[in-house]
Parts: C-alpha cells; sequence; structure tokens
C-alpha cells in the first residue's frame, strides 16, 4: 500500500488561538463586553499577522 501524506492545513489553529486570547485578555483588563469583541478582532489580526510574517514558509 502507497502511504499518503497528510496534508491539512492548521492554519486555523493561529486564527482561533488569537480569537480566543484576544478576548480573554481584554475581558481580564476591562471587565467590559464591548472591549472584549474588540479585544478579539485584535487578536485574530495579531494571529493572521503571526501566520503569515513569522511561521510563513517553515516546515513542520
Amino acid at each position: 500500500m502507497i502511504k499518503e501524506e497528510n496534508n491539512n492545513s492548521l492554519d486555523w489553529v493561529y486564527y482561533v488561538l488569537g480569537l480566543f486570547f484576544g478576548i480573554l485578555t481584554a475581558a481580564i483588563i476591562t471587565c467590559s463586553f464591548g472591549w472584549s469583541i474588540l479585544g478579539g478582532i485584535i487578536g485574530f489580526i495579531f494571529g493572521a499577522v503571526f501566520l503569515n510574517g513569522v511561521v510563513k514558509g517553515r516546515e513542520y
């Protein structure tokens, strides 16, 4: 039998972690729902920047 390589992309993990920890950080610092949403957006952006700037081109 031929072994097939698992080429599943795990890029979504960086986005989810950035979103989660952005919400968590904003919620702990401000105790406000509105700022938590903004923190989630900023965390999502940082996750995208990290993925495209730091991790891009690395082999697992």
